[in-house]
């Protein structure tokens, strides 16, 4: 994997905690509108934020996936989603639990274990 694939895998993984914290805020603004439930969704802005990222997120993805085998990116993404939850925990004091930061060091090892076998 070069750099450059290295750099947009990263990238992506980035792309997908910063969803889902699009979500949670969302959700958030979500509890302060009124109505029926079809109703808050076409007003609620951050809902509609996180829907037209996702959406470009899905373009990057497949942009990566034409340059970088399946089995080479996804491991970027695992990563990614393992930054949510100290992204919860950060910004929206979330709990975090020594057993998540184990299950974090964890999947970080993993990549690192992977990756190093696509390098070399």
């Amino acid at each position: 994997m070069s750099l450059r694939d290295a750099l947009l895998c990263s990238i992506f993984a980035l792309a997908l905690p910063i969803g889902q914290v699009m979500f949670k805020w969302a959700a958030i603004y979500n509890a302060r509108l009124e109505g029926v439930f079809l109703l808050r969704v076409v007003q609620n802005w951050p809902l509609i934020g996180a829907f037209a990222w996702y959406g470009a997120t899905a373009l990057f993805w497949f942009y990566v996936l034409t340059r970088v085998p399946l089995s080479q990116a996804y491991i970027f993404s695992l990563v990614g989603s393992a930054l949510v939850p100290v992204a919860a925990w950060v910004l929206f004091k979330e709990p975090f639990s020594a057993a998540m930061g184990a299950g974090y060091a964890l999947i970080l090892v993993g990549f690192l274990i992977v990756v190093s076998q696509v390098r070399a």
